[in-house]
């Protein structure tokens, strides 16, 4: 899951090195959890954490606070640092991952104060205080990491691992710890789940009802804090910030109920982390914190992409499906105000000029109109409208009248200058809007004609 050692690379050219690539037996062996001790436990506890990461990025997601958990994660390297010398200074370990993360949580969540002190105290937006939290923590940081490379004794070697991370140095203590500070973030987060959305959906309405907001503020960003320290050996603080924001943003593509964000959330999150560790137990030479990152990136494109509500595919679907009803209206409405039932090609190759159709667009339009049973194809005359077709050509031609004398008789518009207006609307006005216009105008004593179909 890390690097490979300096001894094995010595004298040999960047060409020279290749990746041993798995067998097939390696791989189904590391998916099952029978690629032995260590790297079964990496494999579990990178797993939690991204479970665990992803139902508190939600949270951060809907708090607008994705930026501060960037901030958070760099200011906890000059904790480390300090943690490391403090220890030393004292007799203890400074390698020992407890006292590590110790300091990274301290100074993670000053970091945060002073964000906050900036925005109370001064004028400057919420994005200047954040950068420069961020840079200046990670300045001190990068400056106390040279000086104990300098000065310090052999133990701290690898201690810059904690910026990108190396879970293959990770001892089952380490990983355990990991994973406990994980599990105690989600049940943390589940107990709270209540308060946490009521200040995300409506802080104003909790303060008046008497919530403790900025306490159940600072829980919330106290888990997040937990979650960033418990991942810093395994993703490194660079790049801990993505398991907290990109599961809780694909998750949003799928849903918009609470718990099942939470949920899909915590999934993508956790099979980020799974196949993540996976990829970089089977490749050694893969860091296993950006391929985690690649993996849920991954993800993220996918939910992007194939949601079914909100995703690219779906909304483009839609908007081609509302042009094509809205072109086959045009269509049908012209039929209508010229009293036709068979609209020639002539009428439908000016109206595709006055609209700017291309030759594509024009073909799918009639296409649509019979499939929709709208309209019948009468070979090279053009196309015969069905009854619905009739029907919903005297809907679109009453609706635009409606709309246009709502707009004369109520907002004082011109009657020239309301066809544009008009024309986006009329296609789009429901049955309940319709009968309230009919009302409105009927009050000013302004009668719409019926709109009856036209007969064979």
């Amino acid at each position: 899951m890390g690097a490979a050692p300096p001894s094995t690379l010595r004298g040999r050219s960047i060409a020279a090195i290749s990746e041993d690539w798995p067998s097939a037996y390696q791989v189904v062996d590391t998916l099952t959890f029978q690629a032995g001790f260590n790297t079964n436990m990496v494999i579990a506890g990178t797993t939690l954490l991204g479970f665990a990461a992803g139902v508190i990025g939600v949270f951060a997601l809907l708090r607008k606070r994705s930026l501060m958990t960037d901030a958070l994660s760099h200011a906890t390297l000059p904790g480390i640092v300090l943690a490391f010398l403090a220890a030393g200074w004292f007799g203890y370990q400074g390698r020992s991952l407890p006292i590590l993360l110790l300091g990274g949580t301290v100074t993670g969540v000053i970091g945060i104060v002073c964000i906050q002190a900036i925005l109370r105290h001064s004028r400057l937006r919420e994005d200047a205080a954040i950068g420069i939290v961020l840079s200046v923590f990670f300045g001190a940081g990068i400056v106390g990491l040279s000086y104990i490379q300098a000065n310090a004794a052999a133990g701290s070697a690898g201690l810059n691992t904690f910026i990108y991370g190396q879970a293959a140095t990770m001892q089952p203590s380490d990983v355990a710890l990991m994973g406990s500070i994980a599990l105690a973030a989600i049940l943390a987060t589940l107990f709270f789940i209540k308060e946490f959305a009521l200040v995300c959906f409506n802080d104003a309405f909790a303060q008046v009802d008497g919530w403790p907001v900025n306490t159940i503020d600072l829980i919330m960003m106290g888990l997040v804090v937990l979650v960033t320290v418990a991942g810093l050996q395994a993703v490194g603080l660079i790049l801990v910030v993505a398991m907290l924001i990109i599961p809780a943003v694909s998750a949003r593509f799928w849903t918009d109920r609470l718990w099942v964000l939470v949920l899909i959330a915590g999934v993508i999150g956790a099979f980020g982390g799974y196949l993540g560790s996976v990829v970089s137990a089977l490749l050694p030479r893969k860091p296993a914190g950006a391929v985690i990152v690649i993996c849920t990136g991954a993800m993220f494109a996918v939910s992007m992409l194939a949601a079914p509500s909100r995703g690219v595919i779906a909304l483009a679907l839609r908007r081609a499906h509302l042009r094509l009803r809205i072109a086959s209206d045009h269509l049908l409405e012209l039929a209508h105000d010229s009293g036709k039932v068979l609209l020639h090609r002539e009428d439908i190759d000016r109206l595709s000029t006055l609209r700017g159709w291309s030759p594509l667009f024009r073909m799918l339009v009639t296409f649509s109109m019979q499939q929709r049973g709208l309209a019948q194809s009468d070979g090279n005359r053009g196309l015969t409208l069905a009854p619905t077709g009739l029907q919903r050509g005297a809907r679109v031609a009453r609706n635009h009248a409606l709309w246009s004398q709502y707009l004369i008789s109520y907002a004082d518009i011109a009657p020239n200058h309301v066809d544009y207006s008009v024309d986006h609307v009329e296609h789009v006005l429901s049955d309940d809007l319709v009968r309230e216009l009919e009302q409105h105008l009927a009050k000013r004593g302004i009668a719409i004609p019926a709109g009856e179909t036209v007969s064979a």
